[in-house]
């Protein structure tokens, strides 16, 4: 492997403008191919095996037209102090409002005036004017968005208090502002890291080829391979993210290796062999972690996740032939003016100079190196203490209660709970399949009465049938608003008397609605954690193991990962579900923590978490197998990388914090979650950890059975095999290679 992207580093050198022209090219036609590509699909966001899916495909099939799926919204009118709905003026008002409703898009499906359906408050001071729509609210025409929105305009006009609730106008979330922001503060980080904007620009540069490259080609491949328009919103995250990291680590290298004194080819193509190594093979854990998504079984989370595996594969590409050959124009310019002047100065002076000052880095690992079992207690038990509140878990999808207190759709989700109820908010729609009972009328009566009698029910409408008359829909209103506990076992507890139903009636009962649809994709995704983690935990060890030729170090690697992110799940846990700093955060509702978090935090966390790992331990590993002791060993890998890793780290930290400021509690839960984790990891584990135990260890951190030793691979990622045939070259061989690198190349 070293030897290989030895030779494809310095074929990149040398042909720098062939290479880069290829990379050009290629942005180029995804570019072209993406701006005449038509519009990607939308998501048709299906939960397969899932009890409230089956539902919403019965109805499809039974009320053809009846778009089960489609968005709804309600339009929510309070009356001025001292009226009523009910009175003249307002009802006329109201009425208005649903002839406009109903002439404003011809994806409209049904408007339910309130003083038909009785969606009047008992005290009359509230009601609502429920719109379905045929297409789902991301494939709504701007049409009616703006017919929506100008109906309530009108009736506001009037002296109502109204607001529009529902999903009806949701938009996806626009995070560019924060990928600028992100990539200022990148710029500012690698600037400082690297002391030149020379250098500090490549990593940005590539990160920008390789997103850019990853999102056309998604976008000119969403009709053909159905991605839909949200597919490419990990991809830009994860793209950038590694993108940077990637670049980062081989340039530090290429530096490093100019600093030794050897020739910019020479060193591009051992910055490729060596850091490049471990560029591939944290690349691979990347992989594993986001194709592992597919586990979920959410066909949604299962394109993302190999849509972003692409671009972290375009990333490794990248950073393994494009960068060589930037650092071909690049030369020593990778280095500020007084470092290419240190640099000259050294290379004129006598052997036998002053030694170089130990860095940060260097300090902090003798530090360790002295108090390692002191350092491991200190990490271990503050982030076991960040891990308790994890204990306190509460999985859930939000709704429009846990919006901000100042949005439109959680004053019309407050209107809706002081007026009737929090469970208006979040109906259960109950499907009853009568095609296997005698009375079918009876039976759906008979299932009302029984539902009707259940612990937190508010009230059930009448059955609602179709043409044919073997299938009809109860609406459901719980007590409880649709997020909580009370309304989750109340779905749990009719479906738990869907048996017996069968039994009597002959009749088949299910569960669905949008809130039956968020409590199973919360199990489904609750259920899938186990398996997604063994197998990403699984795959990576066995990598880990191939590349660091141990079995404790990939251990090692892998429980500290866990270790940071249940204590970055308990900080998510302490703050938006206790309100502990709510207000720092600017947390303004708490709540359950969304179900896609642990799998999320899992999947984004564990790729950055093994960049780290693989880059900071491989230089250890590198530096013991070229016969330094233990302990020396782990001083060089933090001299070498534990700068870079900061950076990284950094980098990455800022940017997810970016997101902290979202209006949306979701995004912001994100953002947080993987800021903390990042900082956890990358700090806490790689920085302390890690040296702590390689430190308690010593020899035996490197210990591998020998029938292991045979049995895996040898991939040479710390160049041990390149080292030995660049030192047998002789001075004969070695200026054939400079004269003819190409051949080299194409021998492999």
């Amino acid at each position: 492997m070293a030897t290989f992207l030895y030779k494809l580093g310095r074929f990149a050198f040398r042909r720098r403008g062939f290479v880069a022209l290829i990379w050009v090219a290629l942005l180029t036609v995804v570019g072209v191919g993406a701006a005449t590509a038509s519009a990607p699909p939308n998501d048709s966001f299906s939960i397969p095996g899932t009890e409230a899916q089956k539902a919403f495909d019965l109805l499809e099939q039974r009320f053809p037209g009846g778009n089960a799926d489609g968005a709804t919204a309600r339009v929510v009118f309070r009356a001025p102090s001292g009226e009523k709905m009910t009175d003249p003026d307002n009802k006329a008002v109201v009425t208005k409002a649903v002839a406009d409703l109903k002439a404003s898009s011809p994806q409209v499906a049904s408007v339910a005036d309130p003083f038909q359906t009785g969606a009047v408050s008992k005290d009359g001071t509230t009601a609502y004017i429920l719109t379905s729509y045929k297409a789902n609210a991301l494939e709504l025409k701007d049409a009616a968005k703006d017919g929506l929105e100008k109906a309530g305009e009108k009736a506001q006009e009037s002296g109502l208090t109204v607001q529009i609730g529902g999903d009806a106008l949701q938009e996806m979330p626009e995070t560019g502002a924060t990928e600028v922001i992100g990539i200022a503060i990148s710029a500012v980080v690698l600037a400082i890291t690297f002391g030149s904007l020379v250098a500090a620009g490549l990593p940005l540069l590539t990160a920008l080829i390789g997103v850019g490259i990853g999102i056309s080609a998604i976008t000119a491949l969403a009709t053909t391979l159905g991605l839909s328009s949200t597919t490419s919103t990990l991809a830009m995250m994860i793209g950038l993210a590694v993108g940077i990291d990637y670049a980062l680590f081989i340039v530090s290298r290429y530096r490093a290796e100019l600093t030794e004194g050897r020739d910019p080819e020479e060193a591009a193509g051992r910055a490729v062999g060596t850091a490049g190594s471990a560029v591939v093979f944290a690349g691979l854990t990347v992989v594993i972690a986001l194709v592992g998504l597919a586990v979920v079984n959410i066909p949604m989370l299962t394109k993302m996740g190999f849509a972003a595996a692409g671009t972290v594969v375009i990333a490794v590409l990248i950073a393994i032939s494009l960068i060589p050959a930037l650092l071909g124009f690049a030369g020593k310019r990778v280095f500020g003016r007084k470092a290419r002047r240190r640099l000259e100065e050294r290379a004129t002076a006598a052997p036998g100079g002053s030694e170089e000052k130990p860095n940060m880095g260097t300090r902090w690992a003798r530090f360790v190196l002295r108090r390692p079992l002191a350092v491991l207690l200190v990490a271990v038990v503050g982030l076991g203490a960040a891990a308790v509140p994890a204990l306190s878990l509460e999985l859930g999808l939000p709704d429009d209660g846990s919006q901000p207190v100042s949005s439109q759709k959680r004053q019309a989700y407050d209107m809706i709970s002081q007026g009737f109820g929090p469970g208006y908010n979040g109906p259960l729609m109950v499907v009853v399949d009568t095609k296997g009972s005698d009375d079918a009328k009876g039976a759906a009566e008979r299932i009302r009465k029984t539902i009707g009698g259940l612990d937190d029910v508010a009230g059930v409408t009448p059955a609602a049938f179709n043409k044919a008359g073997d299938t009809a829909t109860l609406t459901v209103i719980s007590k409880s608003k649709p997020s909580s506990v009370d309304t989750e076992d109340l779905v749990g507890d009719i479906r738990d008397k869907a048996g017996e139903f069968k039994s009597d009636t002959g009749a088949e009962v299910l569960v669905t609605g949008q809130t039956a649809m968020n409590i199973d994709i919360s199990q489904k995704l609750n259920d899938a954690l186990l398996p997604y983690l063994v197998l990403v935990v699984g795959l990576a060890f066995l990598l880990l193991m191939v590349v660091f030729r141990s079995v404790l170090v990939p251990l090692k690697a892998a429980l500290g990962f866990l270790l940071s992110v249940v204590a970055a799940l308990g900080a998510v846990v302490a703050v938006f579900q206790w309100g502990w700093l709510a207000d720092l955060f600017g947390v303004e509702e708490t709540g359950p923590i969304m179900s896609m978090m642990p799998i999320f935090m899992i999947g984004v966390v564990f790729g950055l978490a093994m960049d780290y790992e693989v880059f900071l331990v491989t230089r250890m590993r590198e530096a013991f197998v070229h016969g330094e002791r233990p302990g020396q060993a782990v001083v060089t890998g933090f001299r070498h990388g534990a700068r870079v890793v900061t950076a990284a780290a950094v980098i990455m930290i800022s940017v997810f914090a970016g997101f902290i400021g979202s209006s949306e509690s979701m995004i912001k839960m994100i953002g947080f979650g993987l800021a903390t984790a990042v900082l956890f990891d990358a700090f806490v584990v790689r920085m302390a950890i890690v040296p702590a135990v390689l430190a308690l260890l010593g020899k035996t951190a490197w210990w591998l059975p020998r029938w292991l030793d045979r049995a895996l691979p040898n991939v040479d990622v710390e160049g041990e095999g390149l080292r030995k045939q660049l030192e047998s070259s002789g001075p004969d061989q070695q200026r054939d290679k400079d004269a003819d690198p190409d051949a080299e190349l194409t021998r492999v």
